[in-house]
Formats: structure tokens, C-alpha cells, sequence
């Protein structure tokens, strides 16, 4: 039997920390699903674990994608169901942590399957939503597919705020001449491990403490510099992330830097909060305090293999 340890929960929890502990125990290796730290250009404003944490466990998916590139959600499953094969040649157990659901999601679940779209497409998408912003991309999708929008709006609807998430909708929308939901649930995939997932959790005002203290870290290690040296690109997908964003309206005089810090604290707690109600739907997440004592953990687990 083949076992897939998933550590869940918002940002700034200690994720990264509990995977550690956990791999060490387990002796195994942990494919990371955080769909920013793929990125080798966002380094502090992603919170990539650092050099110490990465020599504690052997970590994948760790900066090993450009902005440059087009990665998507469907490139991702398929890599990290690879890399899982590769690991369980050798190991019967692997970890797998992140905060992006859908992500998560995609190796736990598999992800439908959608047509090639032509990058000319992508790229008059991506130029009118510069010129038009979000609604642009939403009146689009009301348009192309009424029926996903519909749902979207009734089910989730601060994914209508989401520019990525939108912008893959459109296009493949427009990319295949069929609606998006059309392509959604057309098949079922099959996984050969066990996933046993865990959810890390606090009091709201402890999560936006350590939320609030972590941009602060980050400020101090320089991401105000980072965000200069991306700026140039920002229209990429990839930079469509909350404490870039913030930095880039900074840069283009639209907000104050003491502002711009600001929003990147309130944009962070907003995401947390998002992330929360998306883990929170799979009811099989054992849910634990973010201070629980790992060996508490590591007996949780160690019970459900008997």
C-alpha cells in the first residue's frame, strides 16, 4: 500500500514546518503543490521555504518553472503523478503540501481534460484584460457560458474576482468554440496510493497575526526589490499574485508604499480565508490546532495505518 500524506490549510499556518517533521519520520520526500513557489524568479514573496528547510527534506516543485512559462494546472498533474511513481519505487509513503486547492485537488482527484488553445488567443485575452480589467473577462464567460457562470456565482463567487481563473475560462471558451463546462466531469481517474490528508487550522486572529508578521519578514528581506526587478513583466500570469500586485501599483503611482503594505495584508487574510472554505469541503481532513505537538500527529497517522 502506497500512502500520500496531504497537509492542507491557510497561509502562514506552518505547513512547511509539520511536511518537514513528517518527512523526517517518515523518511520520504515531499512534492510541494504551491502553485507560486514554482516560479524561480518569486523567491521572498512567495515564501519559498528556506535554504536550512530544504536541506531538512528532499522537496519537488520547488522553483523549477520560469514566469516565462505557460504552466498550467493539467501540467502540474501530470508531472507530480510521475514524480509520485518515481518516489513510490522506493518509498511507501510521500507528502504532499500546499495552499492552492486547486492544485491539491488535481492529484487527489484528477483534472479534466481541455483542448490545446492557440497562444494568440491567450495573449488577445490577456491584452483586454489590461485594457478592461475583470469585467471584461466576466461579461465574456456570462456570454460564452452562461450556465458556468451561473454556478460560479451562485457556488463561489469571489472566483468571478479572480483574474487567472477567468482568463482560462475565457479562453477556452473562445479557443475551442464550446463552453467551458463542457469539458468539466468527462471522466474519472483512478490513483494507486491512499491520500491521508491533514488540515492545519487557528483562531482567526491568530492566522491574520502570523499573516501580518510574515509581510512585515518579508518587506525586511527584501521584497519591495524583488517586485522592482519583476515589474517590467507584470502582465504575466504568474505575477497575478497577491504582495507583487500590491507593489506593482506602488511602482505606477497609484498607491503609497505604507498602502501598498496594507493591501498586501488584507489581500493575504482574504486569501487565507478563501483557502479555508475550499479545504473545509472535504469532510475527510482531519483538522488539527497549528500548535499541536507533532508527535500527536504522527500518532494520528501511524493509527490509521494499522
Amino acid at each position: 500500500m502506497k500512502y500520500l500524506i496531504i497537509i492542507v490549510g491557510p497561509t502562514a499556518i506552518g505547513k512547511t514546518a509539520l511536511s518537514i517533521a513528517l518527512a523526517q519520520h517518515f523518511k520520504c520526500e515531499i512534492v510541494s503543490c504551491d502553485s507560486r513557489q514554482f516560479f524561480k524568479e518569486m523567491t521572498i514573496g512567495t515564501a519559498v521555504p528556506s535554504q536550512e528547510e530544504l536541506n531538512s527534506a528532499k522537496h519537488h516543485f520547488i522553483q523549477n518553472k520560469s514566469i516565462f512559462e505557460n504552466y498550467t494546472v493539467g501540467d502540474y498533474e501530470k508531472e507530480a503523478l510521475s514524480k509520485l511513481e518515481d518516489l513510490y519505487k522506493t518509498n511507501d509513503f510521500a507528502i504532499l503540501i500546499g495552499g492552492s486547492g486547486l492544485y491539491v485537488d488535481a492529484v487527489l482527484k484528477g483534472f479534466d481534460e481541455f483542448p490545446e488553445i492557440a497562444p494568440e488567443v491567450r495573449a488577445e485575452i490577456n491584452s483586454n484584460y489590461e485594457k478592461f480589467g475583470i469585467e471584461y473577462l466576466q461579461e465574456q464567460l456570462k456570454n460564452l457560458d452562461p450556465e458556468y457562470h451561473q454556478k460560479i456565482t451562485a457556488e463561489n463567487p469571489q472566483t468571478l474576482q479572480n483574474p487567472q481563473r477567468m482568463m482560462r475560462f475565457v479562453e477556452v471558451c473562445l479557443g475551442s468554440q464550446k463552453p467551458y463546462s463542457s469539458f468539466l466531469n468527462q471522466k474519472k481517474n483512478n490513483r494507486d496510493f491512499t491520500p491521508i490528508l491533514i488540515g492545519l487550522d487557528a483562531d482567526r486572529e491568530i492566522i491574520y497575526s502570523r499573516i501580518n508578521q510574515r509581510v512585515d519578514i518579508m518587506m525586511n528581506e527584501g521584497l519591495l526589490k524583488e517586485a522592482q526587478a519583476l515589474y517590467p513583466n507584470k502582465a504575466l500570469n504568474a505575477l497575478q499574485t497577491v504582495g507583487y500586485r500590491e507593489l506593482f501599483s506602488y511602482f505606477d503611482g497609484e498607491f503609497t508604499l505604507p498602502f501598498a503594505i496594507e493591501e498586501i495584508k488584507k489581500n493575504t487574510r482574504r486569501f487565507s480565508k478563501r483557502q479555508l472554505t475550499w479545504f473545509k469541503r472535504n469532510e475527510n481532513t482531519k483538522w488539527f490546532d497549528y500548535a499541536t505537538d507533532r508527535k500527536e500527529i504522527i500518532e494520528y497517522i501511524k493509527n490509521l495505518l494499522k
